[in-house]
């Protein structure tokens, strides 16, 4: 038997807009994906539930370090919500606790959107990662045990009916962080006074970030490895909202050593700098007026 060659790691740079196939964490979907780029470090942007499909932006090499400006944006989801049944979990995978007869038409479900667009509140649901005394809330649920939860703002900037047919209603819902579709397909299902469940659910857009652009891991496993590269986007993809500065020579030198910088009029808040038309870090305005670095980036050539 041929002995089994040890993987090798490289430096890679960039981001993956993945579209993440049903049935895998968000973590074995990143795993997958650093294996076929031999990517050394990756981390993804925010989780998506494991019945879940869609946009999953994943991060490799120096991209990490602007994972976590991905977690407030605001997520635009595709659910599938089968009417006239109420489950535990609120989607198909829990246990079935009350059916009813499904007898509404378009406007009583366009009074019904209405009533959840806009700011409101949400209790967390008793399936999921949020956690209680450092146990997760699914594994609580798992053994029968409930516990209280506090409501939580959320905000949902739009919902639209995409189809309604019999028993199955299809919506499109953008909204912001921390919202659970499961839950507002629940509330809306009790509005309606039938219940509801999702059945299906697909994330398509995150802040900027669109689904059109992403490839699935079927598509990356056809490609050689050598040519995957050129379905990451770059570094700074993450941080097109920012405001860009440019540094030329000792300052570029001095911001890229962590010494802040002159600071250019009118600009506030975060700011991505570059230097030769490539990202070398974020920095914000600090003491004595100037650009202090906050992170830095060591880019591979």
């Amino acid at each position: 038997m041929q002995p089994k060659l040890k993987k090798t790691w490289k430096q890679v740079d960039g981001v993956l807009l993945l579209d993440k196939p049903i049935g895998l964490t968000s973590n074995d979907a990143l795993q997958k994906a650093r294996r076929l780029f031999s990517a050394a470090k990756g981390g993804h942007t925010g989780t998506l539930d494991p019945l879940a499909t869609g946009l999953l932006p994943l991060c490799f090499g120096e991209a990490t370090k602007f994972s976590a400006d991905l977690l407030d944006a605001d997520k635009t989801y595709e659910a599938v919500l089968k009417l006239g049944v109420t489950t535990d979990s609120g989607d198909a995978e829990g246990v079935v606790l009350a059916t009813a007869e499904v007898n509404v038409d378009t406007a009583q479900i366009a009074n019904a959107l209405r009533q959840f667009t806009g700011d409101i509140q949400q209790i967390p649901p008793m399936h999921s990662a949020l956690k209680r005394d450092g146990r997760p809330l699914y594994e609580l649920a798992r053994q029968g045990i409930e516990v209280e939860r506090e409501a939580r703002a959320v905000t949902i900037h739009a919902i639209e009916c995409l189809a309604f047919s019999g028993d199955a209603l299809t919506l499109r819902v953008a909204c912001s962080k921390g919202t659970y579709i499961r839950v507002l397909a629940a509330n809306i299902g009790q509005m309606l006074g039938c219940g509801a469940h999702l059945t299906a659910l697909r994330r398509t857009v995150v802040g900027d970030l669109t689904l059109d652009k992403a490839v699935t891991l079927a598509e990356l496993e056809a490609i050689d490895e050598a040519d995957r590269g050129v379905r990451l986007l770059p570094v700074d993809t993450l941080l097109q909202s920012l405001p860009m500065v440019t540094v030329l020579g000792a300052e570029a030198n001095r911001f890229k050593h962590g010494n802040p910088v002159a600071l250019p009029a009118g600009v506030i808040g975060k700011i991505r700098v570059y230097a030769d038309e490539r990202l070398i870090g974020v920095g914000e305005p600090g003491h004595g007026g100037l650009l202090w670095p906050k992170r830095l980036v060591q880019l591979a050539n």
